[in-house]
């Protein structure tokens, strides 16, 4: 059965504090904790003129320290050149989502793991809103 949450709610950005803002939100449970084998998660990040970077972090770890989490390779096309040995030559994907002029949309980006927890980071903030990023497995 699928599980969905709002995993950021509606977040502006503070004109008042830093020039950039960063910061990390709480953990939720991903496909690994219920010990389901697809691995299969969507976020959809809705945003309002947001200038900034957004991060989708994972971990395998039950109790995770800061140390254990890595940033999830979202659902971006990967190109990649494959020799006779097998040896892949290329490959790019979808690492952060990354903005450096005002951004309004809602997108969904989808990704495989078996994931344990998943959280949001947010890093290089200067402008807009974050309406919310929901997640989906």
């Amino acid at each position: 059965m699928a599980q969905s949450e709002t995993i950021l709610s509606e977040q502006t950005y503070n004109t008042q504090g830093d020039a950039v803002q960063t910061f990390t939100g709480e953990k939720y449970k991903g496909d690994g904790y219920y010990g389901r084998s697809d691995g299969l998660h969507t976020v959809q990040v809705n945003l309002t003129e947001f200038i900034g970077q957004i991060e989708i972090q994972g971990t395998l770890a039950i109790e995770p320290t800061d140390e254990d989490w890595f940033t999830v390779s979202l659902g971006g096309s990967i190109v990649s050149t494959v020799d006779t040995t097998g040896l892949i030559s290329s490959a790019t994907t979808t690492v952060a989502i990354n903005y450096i002029q005002n951004e309004t949309s809602v997108k969904s980006y989808n990704f495989t793991g078996n994931y344990v927890w998943l959280r949001v980071k947010v890093s290089n903030w200067t402008d807009g809103s974050i309406n919310s990023i929901a997640l989906n497995h």
